[in-house]
């Protein structure tokens, strides 16, 4: 006898997370003209300025002579690295989608991160993560609301990463005793994954219950979208679990590289932070862009990375800065420049006129 068909899923309604009925979000070009996007851009660098006007021990003159003096030949493997880090990040966002029952390519995965990349480093709150979700939905046939279930995961693995990474650097770096300043680094990172694991334990056992308990106006809406939004987050293989990690770790693996090979491209004579050192700083720097209150943890994401290289490293201010600077130049502004291009040339940006549908995940028997 043939076996029956499986009965059909019943549709959801997607929550409206961008807008009604999938319509694209306000053009990149509208939001950079909104007063909070460039308060967001102008203070952060006006701060920047003032601060290093004022940062002693600082000299401009050799500041500029030190970046000019860069070995081009590095600053191009470094960029090599970082770039290398996108079709990794594509192929598991990819992973990912194919577990909550949706399979793109490697190639379209990638596109779209690249593009939400940009409109992160251009304004502020991670909107290009919602960006990013609406794109897929633009330009093939899947829901909103699981997609931005696995941004949402893919996000929660990387401070995964980032903190546990992070604290085997510094434990590592500092064997021969921890600085006040690591100590409180090592505090946030365990915080961090304390945090996300009671979130996540939190949501998959309580969060439809607390949904359904609340007063909230247009609550079935809600709990479809909270449905899909859970099985978006929750729908990874246990057996893709060591692959996930892998792919994770060797993102995070071109962050530090990046940052290393800048240090060795400006050719410091004191400056030695070797890879544990480089892991540190990286991944440092990639918790403070956590923080959404600007554009790629502008001016954050800076006085960070120079406070942590002069007062845990002992690094000179000058030099601290170069590095700082040269490092953001690769991972913020290269990709303002090439997401730039990337967005005026991509078919996947014009309100979804490539829309096709995705291929959807074999059932397992």
């Amino acid at each position: 006898m043939s076996e029956a068909p499986p009965p059909a899923e019943e549709p959801l309604v997607d929550y409206p997370l961008v807008e009604e009925q999938g319509t694209a979000p306000a053009p990149l070009s509208r939001r950079l003209r909104d007063p909070r996007t460039i308060i967001s851009l102008v203070l952060p660098i006006v701060l920047l300025v003032l601060i290093g006007f004022n940062l002693r021990g600082l000299d401009l003159a050799e500041l500029g002579a030190t970046i000019l003096a860069a070995s081009p030949w590095l600053l191009l493997a470094s960029f090599a690295i970082y770039y290398l880090g996108f079709p990794l990040r594509g192929y598991r966002w990819r992973m990912l989608l194919r577990s909550a029952g949706t399979t793109v390519s490697v190639r379209d995965s990638t596109e779209i991160i690249f593009i939400s990349w940009l409109v992160n480093c251009l304004v502020p709150a991670k909107l290009g993560d919602v960006y990013r979700a609406w794109l897929l939905k633009a330009n093939f046939t899947v829901s909103l609301s699981r997609t931005f279930g696995t941004v949402f995961i893919e996000r929660v693995l990387d401070l995964f990463a980032i903190a546990i990474l992070g604290l085997g650097a510094a434990f590592w770096s500092f064997r021969g005793g921890l600085p006040t300043g690591v100590q409180i680094v090592i505090g946030i990172g365990l915080a961090v994954i304390t945090a996300l694991s009671i979130g996540l334990y939190t949501v998959r056992n309580f969060g439809r219950r607390a949904l359904v308990r609340l007063p909230l106006p247009g609550k079935a809406k809600l709990l479809e979208f909270y449905e899909r939004f859970e099985q978006g987050v929750f729908s990874i293989n246990p057996r893709q679990v060591p692959a996930l990690a892998v792919i994770t770790a060797l993102i995070w693996a071109t962050e530090a590289t990046r940052l290393l090979l800048v240090i060795e491209a400006l050719n410091f004579r004191d400056v030695h932070l070797g890879i544990s050192g480089a892991f540190f700083v990286a991944l440092s720097a990639s918790l403070l862009t956590a923080i959404p209150f600007t554009p790629a943890g502008l001016g954050i994401v800076e006085l960070g990375v120079v406070g942590i290289l002069t007062v845990i490293y002992g690094v000179d201010p000058t030099n601290a800065t170069a590095i700082t600077l040269v490092d953001r130049a690769i991972s913020v502004l290269s990709v303002i420049v090439l997401g730039s291009v990337a967005y005026v040339l991509s078919g996947k940006t014009k309100s979804g006129t490539g829309r096709r549908p995705a291929v959807p995940r074999a059932a397992s028997t």
